[in-house]
């Protein structure tokens, strides 16, 4: 799509984006996290409770950035490959970007941080692809204008590879350098340029913070260490309570119980390891509301603070991968030295602090479980604490008062509500080819007039056979593509503790059915694919 000629007349559109960011992780939703710049947009915006993500990066993106569910856009899975076409690991051309949509339209747009919807490579296999071919689409072929970050999924904050800027290879040389820190700079200064120009402006500021491996800034780290002495039983319980008294919980719904594979705390023998771990993961959020603060603060300061749609969200719930100590036979794809010469020590060993750059280590399944209160589970699958995001939205202009939202809503909503900021209507040719309808709706109308709305359609998930159906008050789901259907009511349980199905075998027949049907047509596979 050809570029229009800019109309300033348009509303800015700044879309941030978090990484393997749990559901209690900000202060207003609960946490002990400092995020005063998170919590001003929510105490002048909306705060939503149910909005709903696609439990992995990749396909939580290609769905973000589409307006459809992933499998639709050739991402089902994750980057690879697989000869399917729900599973291509890349934007297909059936589907058009948010950021096409709205440069079209006359938006200057720009991408600064993670992409992760543009095929399969490896960082230490540069001969084997090329950015831009086919199949490795980069974002300045699906509808940016400028693009600075990573292709891939995370690595280093300190000395992140294949870094680009728009279509070229760099390195950062700099030895303060830190990863959150550049794609806040590299979005303020988009902000700065497309402002300049009188030019409409799509921002997506898309993290990779707190995404593993735990880098953060000593000063950071020095704010949280000691913080979590008493452990995640404590944690958890103290941010269910937080959640209750901001009311983004329902007191009815009790927390869920500790995940079996996590043990109690009493019985932990590391704890201090565990305290920095968690303080490093604190670290790099508080790093991230810094950055959002300097984004705002720079919005205010050319005048377009309140003209701005902002919306913020995660991209899956809080992450359970275990790093295991990388051996000879298994290269670690990540393991570069580090610029200073040191060897990289890839994995959570137990008494190595994390937080530099030589170290490569993730928080874990019991923290995970914390992140994610009071939920089940983790990113990956699809009960609440997989698929469950804090969302803000502040758009002072338009969406006055500041509330908490309980409709449910899902990230196929938010092409259509940019598009419906902007006045753009929904494209119906990309690439030569005509595109899908949009499977979401727009938020703004519900927003705006305080109307009563329900979706008329259920949503739909899947990741690596684990699959689910919410359609009103009930949620249908299974924990792999073999595994018997749970059903859950949400207006009453929303943590998954009572399951109805063997109670309500009506009810598990009309949405299992429904599953069926939408997977058939979204092109869904009934196997789970393998895990990356």
């Amino acid at each position: 799509m050809a570029a229009a000629e800019p109309t300033r007349s348009l509303p800015n559109i700044l879309l941030i984006l978090a990484d393997d960011m749990g559901f209690s992780d900000l202060g207003c939703y609960g946490s002990e996290i400092s995020t005063p710049n998170l919590d001003r947009l929510a105490e002048g915006g909306v705060r939503f409770t149910q909005m709903y993500n696609c439990a992995r990066c990749c396909p939580s993106r290609a769905s973000l950035y589409t307006g459809l569910y992933p499998h639709q856009t050739g991402v089902g899975h994750m980057m690879r490959d697989d000869g399917l076409p729900g599973y291509r690991g890349f934007l297909n051309d059936r589907s058009v970007t948010v950021a096409e949509a709205l440069r079209s339209a006359g938006y200057a747009t720009a991408l600064a941080g993670k992409w992760h919807v543009g095929g399969d490579y490896h960082p230490k296999r540069p001969h084997e692809w090329t950015p831009g071919e086919p199949g490795f689409p980069t974002p300045q072929q699906r509808g940016f204008d400028r693009f600075y970050g990573i292709l891939r999924g995370g690595g280093s904050y300190f000395e992140p590879k294949v870094l680009m800027r728009e279509h070229r290879w760099i390195e950062e040389e700099d030895d303060d350098f830190y990863f959150t820190d550049a794609i806040t700079d590299y979005a303020i200064g988009r902000m700065e340029e497309f402002s300049a120009r009188e030019a409409p402006f799509f921002v997506h500021v898309s993290y990779t913070a707190p995404h593993w491996p735990l880098h953060a800034r000593e000063e950071d780290i020095a704010r949280y260490e000691g913080s979590y002495r008493d452990g995640w039983d404590s944690l958890r319980t103290h941010r269910h309570e937080e959640l209750k008294a901001l009311g983004i919980l329902d007191e009815r719904w009790e927390i869920s119980a500790r995940d079996p594979s996590a043990p109690a705390w009493a019985d932990v023998k590391q704890t201090r390891w565990e305290d920095r771990r968690m303080a490093v993961y604190a670290a790099q959020i508080d790093r991230l509301d810094q950055g959002i603060g300097r984004i705002i603060d720079r919005l205010r300061e050319l005048g377009q603070e309140q003209s701005t749609l902002v919306m913020f969200l995660s991209d899956n719930g809080g992450c359970a991968e275990f790093l295991a100590e990388e051996t000879d036979d298994s290269p670690f794809r990540y393991n570069f030295p580090t610029r200073d010469g040191r060897r990289m020590v890839v994995g959570n060993v137990p008494g190595l602090q994390p937080g530099p750059a030589h170290t490569f280590q993730s928080y874990d399944l019991p923290w995970a479980n914390a992140s994610n209160t009071p939920f089940r589970l983790f990113k990956r699958w699809v009960h609440e604490g997989g698929i469950s995001t804090p969302m803000i939205l502040r758009w002072p202009d338009r969406i006055e008062g500041s509330r908490i939202e309980h409709s449910v809503a899902h990230l196929v909503d938010i092409m259509p509500t940019c598009l419906d900021a902007a006045g753009v209507p929904w494209p119906t040719e990309s690439h030569g080819q005509l595109t899908l309808p949009c499977e979401g709706v727009s938020l703004l109308d519900h927003l705006r007039n305080r109307t009563p709305w329900l979706r008329e359609e259920p949503l739909f998930w899947e990741h690596e056979g684990n699959r689910a159906v919410r359609d009103g008050i009930w949620k249908l789901v299974s924990r792999d593509s073999d595994g018997p259907w749970e059903l859950y009511n949400m207006a009453i349980d929303r943590t998954e503790t009572d399951d109805r199905a063997a109670a309500e075998p009506a009810i598990v027949e009309r949405l299992s059915a429904a599953y069926d049907r939408w997977a058939q047509r979204c092109q869904v596979e009934p196997s789970p694919t393998a895990s990356e």
